[in-house]
């Protein structure tokens, strides 16, 4: 049986005031990605053939985070069923399934979605499946009250509930997959008679059940229901999607020696055999090689490294760094916008910007590439198998040559042949005895100040 068409309708215009920010909730992060994005990732895999966010006027940047995914306007803040239909001509004529998901749920797993969709589509043909959970305090939540045979038979809002409703423990967590032939039939009859005067999505229930439609109901863990609406949420959420990347990277083959201090992006990605040290950040847009090691205190940031490397202790890797098979990078380096090629190293105390380093070159300790001049970044090439002296300055643009070295303390303005030997440095002076006479003058107080 071929699945029907789908579409996908994120509701992501609430003003977030809790949060006690400028910028919209939706928009905070966990794990490097902003929640909506998390909602529309989850979304992805199930390829729908329509995309919609919904958000309000003022949220162009919402808008311009989620592109290319079509956004359009809740005008007023007039409840959930009026956000979805606002969402009604960009689905005109649309007969398939229809998501609706909330964009500041970041935890919602595709696996979840795909159950529903299976729900949707068994021989009794639901009109809605509701995705529900049973939170430890169902308090605040509204619940999903079932017939005598199982099936939803409507929900109440706890505000709502009567005493027997409210000991029903069966919570909504909002999502739903609904019928695309009767969606907006059954959303532009909803009423707003209700103490908070708005128009509730979950009334669609009762109306589906009235038009003889049955619905059902799948249930998820509370964690992945997760809504973010302050601060402290945006920790809870934080914290459990760190350990569900730590455990999908465990079981792929990385070994991390304290999961627990390893913090990771959504991105993230690994090839087996990783070894991570305790106390590391991944931001976003990293990828990590088979067999390389990345030691402790380390923070990696939009970088490729590839198999066999060695990152750190105490190393920084900043956005546009590629680091090539066998790659040493050692304490205190910090590299940006640099490739570093097979069997280079660079393994203390270092700083390479906007450079391209040869294979089989060595960075002494507390080199460091000046390339910018106050107006613009310049780059430093160093050739395969050159050799930096410690303590040398690059000064950019600028080529060392192949198999070139260079003597520490330089600092080096000029490009240097391959194969030669370059010293820039000011030459040393020594004057015997002058040690002595240096303190006698000081104990006698006839050393001056100039």
């Amino acid at each position: 049986m071929t699945k029907p068409s789908l579409a996908t309708v994120v509701l992501a215009a609430g003003q977030g005031s809790r949060m006690l920010s400028d910028t919209p909730k939706v928009l905070h992060k966990i794990a490097g990605r902003a929640m909506v994005n998390h909602v529309l990732a989850a979304i992805s895999p199930l390829n729908p053939e329509v995309s919609i966010v919904v958000i309000a006027p003022h949220m162009a940047a919402v808008a311009e985070a989620v592109a290319p995914v079509k956004t359009v306007y809740q005008v007023q803040p007039l409840g959930t069923g009026d956000a979805v239909k606002a969402a009604e001509p960009l689905l005109k004529g649309f007969l398939g399934d229809v998501f609706i998901l909330f964009g500041d749920t970041p935890l919602i797993r595709t696996e979840t979605l795909e159950t529903m969709r299976r729900e949707r589509q068994k021989s009794g043909n639901p009109g809605i499946v509701v995705l529900g959970f049973r939170p430890k305090d169902p308090g605040p939540y509204g619940r999903l009250i079932t017939d005598r045979q199982g099936h939803l038979d409507r929900i109440v809002e706890a505000r709502e509930a009567s005493t027997v409703e409210q000991a029903v423990t069966l919570c909504n967590s909002g999502v739903m997959v609904v019928d695309g032939k009767i969606l907006f039939s059954l959303v532009n009859a909803l009423k707003n008679n209700n103490t908070k005067k708005e128009f509730y999505l979950t009334e669609i229930i009762a109306l589906a059940r009235q038009q003889g439609r049955i619905c059902s109901i799948v249930e998820a863990e509370e964690e992945e229901l997760l809504g973010i609406n302050d601060r402290t949420d945006l920790a809870r959420a934080e914290s459990a999607l760190q350990d569900r990347l730590r455990q999908a990277a465990m079981k792929a083959g990385v070994t991390m020696v304290d999961p627990q201090t390893v913090w990771l992006s959504s991105d993230t990605k690994f090839s087996r055999d990783v070894m991570i040290e305790p106390c590391v950040f991944f931001g976003p847009g990293v990828e990590i090689g088979e067999g390389a090691v990345i030691h402790g205190f380390s923070h990696l940031e939009q970088t490729k490294v590839a198999a066999r490397a060695s990152i750190g202790p105490y190393a920084r890797l900043r956005p546009g760094t590629v680091i090539g098979e066998d790659v040493r990078v050692g304490n205190f380096v910090e590299i940006k916008n640099s490739r570093l090629d097979s069997g280079s190293k660079a393994n203390h105390l270092s700083y390479l910007g906007d450079a391209i380093v040869g294979a089989n070159a060595n960075i002494g300790a507390g080199t460091i590439t000046c390339n910018y001049d106050g107006f613009r970044k310049s780059t430093t090439t160093v050739g395969a198998g050159a050799f930096i002296g410690s303590n040398s300055a690059l000064v950019a643009p600028i080529t060392i040559g192949a198999g070139a070295i260079v003597g520490a303390g330089s600092t080096i303005t000029r490009d240097v042949a391959s194969d030669a030997v370059v010293v820039a440095r000011t030459p040393q002076n020594e004057t015997p005895g002058a040690a002595t006479r240096f303190r006698s003058r000081g104990k006698s107080g006839k050393i001056s100040k100039s």
